[in-house]
């Protein structure tokens, strides 16, 4: 799979607000700083379609893009960010519960962790969520470029203990190499409805 076009549609902050389409959604969660912008701009193959930067919780709503009429990826607010202003931290999980409840379109959502921490209930409370909600979830494994081979093997094995999960759904990923960009697009196809001409409602 490769995208040709993608185009950024809105940003919402309420259920409200989400727009109304038939495409096939695919999520991306994770903690503040985890490298979310950054991995879905490598995916996309476009640099800046994501605003990346050093300084953490850029993304303070829910964003949608549209991919070639026919998928979109939605970006939700990293959760976590201790210097965010509190009236803004203290919305973002209940941002991300609202949109795993209202979304019928989604089809996977990706749930992203920095390889070189250990996952804790925060990122247990959004795997609850998205398994309520029937909703097949990837674990992706952020920044492998920064350990060894030993050590990345170390940090899936404590990731599955964690989660009581099988290490089939752990991918790893780099932003920097590239690493996983086949396996998630892969995925993104594999879970993708067929194409759809209708026309985006906002």
């Amino acid at each position: 799979m490769k995208f040709k076009n993608i185009i950024f549609l809105k940003s919402c902050k309420k259920a409200a607000d989400f727009p109304k389409y038939p495409y096939p959604e695919f999520a991306f969660l994770g903690r503040s700083n985890v490298g979310k912008s950054s991995l879905i701009n490598m995916i996309t193959g476009i640099k800046g379609l994501v605003k990346t930067g050093s300084r953490p919780g850029l993304t303070q709503a829910v964003n949608f893009f549209v991919a070639d009429d026919k998928l979109s990826i939605v970006d939700l607010p990293g959760y976590g960010y201790a210097k965010a202003p509190s009236e803004i931290r203290s919305s973002f999980m209940p941002m991300i519960k609202s949109y795993i409840a209202a979304r019928n379109n989604l089809k996977l959502a990706f749930l992203l962790i920095d390889i070189r921490r250990i996952a804790d209930e925060r990122e247990g409370e959004i795997l609850n969520l998205l398994a309520k909600a029937k909703i097949p979830t990837a674990i992706i494994m952020t920044k492998c470029d920064k350990l060894s081979n030993n050590q990345i093997q170390s940090a899936i094995a404590k990731t599955t203990k964690a989660f009581g999960i099988d290490s089939d759904s752990i991918f790893i990923t780099s932003a920097e190499t590239q690493k996983g960009k086949k396996e998630i697009l892969d995925l993104i196809s594999n879970f993708s409805s067929s194409n759809s001409s209708a026309k985006v409602e906002s």
